[in-house]
């Protein structure tokens, strides 16, 4: 068993790493142990890695030689899009990323060789002498935080929140080893994970990142991914099967208020240590080399620029001697800072600038005029340098061979092995919650005859959430999963096998009346930003589902609902329309581990118990004020209801209508982006970003991503429109003063012609030339229009049934930006005068 050591006032305290297997084994209240209150709140973590005085003097060797060019370049991290081989051979970057749905050669269905080829080329650049004078190698950072996830065909393991379900840390130490030798396939040092946050609010769209609410098993789990991916001192640390680690985000990004991503966390002191940073003091004590720093506040003041928080708490209180990374141009949003000109953040203690697109340049550049000019001490550099050196020393960067030479390089049979999927299997197996089972409906009998019905039964993209693929999770379909296994195939492949009979159909239209039916459904995918909510009612003011369900049971068919989510939400409806009702989280590409769980095996035996339990309390009203079920519970089979027989579907209805966001940093649930033009019909640009007269992409206005910017190429009409699946309900917006508000900028003179596109079903919608509207705005700044909705109303447009929100077309050459679109209850007098088109 490992141990942790806290250094205190020259007293040792000793803490097993696994105290918190039982949620009252730490202290009476499930939380990990605090420091006393005589004491310092932040303890010294002894690391098993330690320093070394051979280290130290390869280290010092090397700096010796190094220019202040040469160290500032280490201190750069750019992204793959947004640099060439021949930077790498002139700048000799100490590392650098790609992003979430960054891929090489821009190809989302690069090969592991075109990985490899990739990190062959920016390595050997990186020690080719001849432009920069430096031969020190250079790292590549990824985020495979639930398998390698950037690459199609990995196996992608249940997100953290399913994980923290299974509290079972020997898994977690089994699932990320697994992710590390994909990882090494592909010739990649580095992974952006674990996430270590105590995710406090639900509402926060990073919630399933976190593994619970519980900061003991955050802290158990840090220590055994962290060892998983990196190995165990003096056995097999670093070697050629091992990454480097990346504890984040330190620290408080679970604690914000509202749930708002990268907002503030207003706790004190010893609540940021006892409840967030207890995944650092796991973490730290396995031996992570990097930190990432928060986007996050603590009390107003943003991480990345807190000397208080990375120098004196993470350095030299709690002893950490790996390097800080930033996170996505996080130094950008320290006040007084932008992408391309932060000395703040380097003396606030960050060691690695990360620093997607163009800004990478002139911050590099800043940054060197900042230490000659005393802005930034030399000893800071040489600090952070040192540091950085220290862990490729450490991980044996200067003594293994190129990306391509090293052992895994190249080694297919590692993505996607059956022994990797094989452990995601039974992590999805531990991580279902059995939270309703009236009369033991389950486990079913695959004899039966079985309809599985519902948006998700047959979506590997839906079951594995964000950060697979893409960013956001989104436009991604079962063929880019090779391999994997959605939740229908997991239960028609068992079904076929015990010789019953198994129908889908997603809509519940069956063709011959099923024994049971098995409704999968839940949230859309989405990362960080885009998943944050209002509130945690399940599909607010449009309940489909729950029409699907009880659609069923009206026809006496008994309903299994597996719900796939990020969080708990409030499903009392959906719960009382079900006969058992079961969360499944983000399970990943094998959805073989929800059948093992639901379906008993030929002769009639249960085949796998439902064990997991609540990582997180269950809300019993949307606002999350009361719980319906606390942390830790579940149900095995055999257990009585947990839940009563009717649970309350009352809600307290808002006096005010709220804003209907439909883009805000990204297309908003439910809403989809659509791109068309003259010889095509229509796609979703989620999944293919341009055709031939249209094209899109996001870019960074205020934060990461926020924007997005469509340039029409002239050639033939060509349109965008923000859809919906189904018909939306907007007719709480049919009131004098309301508005649909579209903030946009136009990037060039305004065509002539520019139709502003609305759908409402069949044979309803409404288009408008609002080219005169337009030309209007001054160029280049951002701008508000806001289209009044009863004159829309007036002309034909039904707010009952609203098919697209927004939508613009032209046949000419244009670009134009928008960071906002939103339909208002109320525009103030004072944000300007409403557009009344139609009359």
């Amino acid at each position: 068993m490992r141990r942790t050591v806290f250094r205190k006032n020259s007293i040792t305290v000793g803490i097993t790493l696994a105290c918190a297997l039982s949620l009252s084994a730490c202290s009476d209240n499930g939380q990990a142990p605090v420091a006393d209150s005589n004491d310092e709140i932040w303890p010294y973590i002894e690391s098993p890695v330690g320093l070394n005085n051979e280290v130290e003097a390869q280290v010092s060797e090397i700096m010796a030689s190094m220019t202040l060019e040469q160290k500032i370049a280490q201190m750069i991290q750019p992204e793959i899009r947004d640099i060439t081989v021949e930077d790498m051979r002139k700048y000799g970057f100490g590392s650098y990323l790609n992003g979430g749905g960054s891929f090489p050669n821009n190809d989302k269905y690069a090969t592991p060789d075109d990985w490899i080829a990739l990190a062959e080329a920016m390595y050997e650049a990186s020690v080719d002498d001849s432009l920069d004078g430096s031969s020190i190698p250079t790292m590549w950072g990824t985020d495979a935080v639930h398998g390698h996830n950037n690459v199609i065909g990995a196996t992608i393991f249940p997100h953290n929140i399913g994980l923290g379900a299974a509290n079972n840390p020997e898994l977690i130490e089994q699932i990320a080893a697994a992710t590390a030798r994909e990882v090494m396939a592909t010739g990649i040092d580095w992974v952006f994970a674990p996430t270590v946050a105590v995710a406090k609010n639900l509402r926060w769209g990073r919630a399933y990142e976190s593994y619970s609410e519980n900061p003991a098993i955050v802290r158990d789990y840090a220590a055994a991914i962290v060892t998983g991916l990196q190995g165990n001192v003096g056995e097999d640390f670093l070697d050629e099967q091992r990454v480097i680690s990346t504890v984040k985000h330190f620290v408080g990004d679970g604690g914000t208020t509202d749930g708002i991503d990268q907002g503030n966390t207003e706790v004190d002191e010893q609540t940021l240590f006892d409840v967030h940073a207890q995944g650092y003091v796991g973490g730290l004590g396995a031996g992570a080399q990097t930190v990432m720093a928060t986007f996050n506040s603590w009390n107003g003041e943003k991480v990345h620029g807190s000397h208080y928080l990375l120098t004196e708490v993470l350095k030299e209180k709690m002893g950490f001697d790996g390097f800080v990374v930033g996170d996505w141009n996080g130094h950008g949003q320290i006040p007084g800072c932008t992408n391309y000109d932060c000395p703040q953040a380097a003396n606030a203690g960050l060691d690695v600038y990360m620093v997607p697109t163009d800004a990478w340049k002139p911050l590099y550049e800043n940054l060197i005029e900042q230490v000659q000019a005393g802005v930034i001490p030399q000893a800071r550099i040489d600090d952070a340098v040192r540091r950085i050196l220290r862990v490729k020393v450490r991980a044996g960067l200067f003594e293994k061979p190129s990306p391509a030479n090293r052992p895994f390089a190249g080694r297919t049979d590692l993505i996607g092995a059956a022994e990797h999927r094989e452990i995601a299997r039974e992590a999805v197996r531990q991580s279902l919650v059995l939270l309703k089972n009236n009369d033991q409906l389950l486990p079913l009998d695959p004899k039966q005859r079985i309809l599985v019905a519902g948006s998700a039964a047959d979506h590997i993209g839906q079951q594995s959430g964000g950060w697979t693929i893409s960013w956001q999770g989104t436009g991604n379909t079962n063929e880019d999963f090779p391999g994997g296994t959605s939740i229908y195939q997991g239960i028609a492949d068992q079904v076929a096998a015990a010789g019953g009979q198994i129908e889908l159909a997603e809509d519940g239209q069956f063709n011959e009346t099923p024994d049971v039916a098995i409704v999968v459904f839940g949230e859309q995918p989405y990362a960080e930003g885009n998943g944050d909510i209002a509130n945690l009612d399940y599909q607010r003011g449009n309940a489909i589902d729950l029409a699907l369900l009880n659609n069923l049971r009206e026809q006496g068919i008994p309903v299994v609902s597996l719900f796939i989510s990020g969080r708990p939400m409030w499903v009392n409806p959906e719960i009382n329309a079900s006969d058992a009702f079961m969360a499944v989280w983000l399970p990943g590409s094998e959805g073989q581990g929800v059948a093992d769980v639901i379906l008993r095996d030929t002769q009639g035996n249960v085949q796998f118990d439902a064990t997991g339990r609540l990582p997180f309390s269950w809300p019993a009203t949307p606002t999350a004020e009361e719980t319906l079920l606390d942390l830790g519970m579940g149900m095995a089979y055999g257990d009585a209801n947990i839940l009563s027989e009717t649970l309350s579907e009352d809600i307290e209805e808002s006096e005010q209508t709220e804003d209907l966001v439909i883009f805000e940093r990204a297309v908003q649930q439910p809403w989809l982006l659509e791109l068309s033009n003259a010889d095509t019909r229509s796609i979703v640009a989620s999944s293919v970003e341009s055709l031939r007269a249209i094209r899109t992409e996001t870019f960074d206005d205020q934060v990461q991503e926020d924007a997005r910017r469509f340039a029409f190429a002239g050639t033939e009409q060509a349109n965008f429109s923000l859809v919906t699946p189904f018909p939306r309900d907007l007719r709480a917006y049919s009131t004098e003063n309301s508005a649909l508000a579209v903030t946009l900028k136009s990037e060039m003179a305004v065509p002539s012609d520019v139709t502003l596109n609305l759908y409402c079903g069949e044979n309803c919608s409404f288009s408008a030339n609002i080219a005169g509207e337009l030309a209007e705005l001054p160029e280049n700044q951002w701008q508000t229009l806001y289209f009044n909705l009863s004159c829309l109303e007036s002309a034909g447009f039904n707010l009952a049934q609203v098919g697209s929100a927004f939508g613009l077309g032209t046949a000419e050459t244009w670009q134009v930006s928008f960071n906002d679109i939103r339909f208002v209850p109320q525009v103030a007098e004072d944000q300007g005068q409403t557009l009344c088109l139609g009359n």
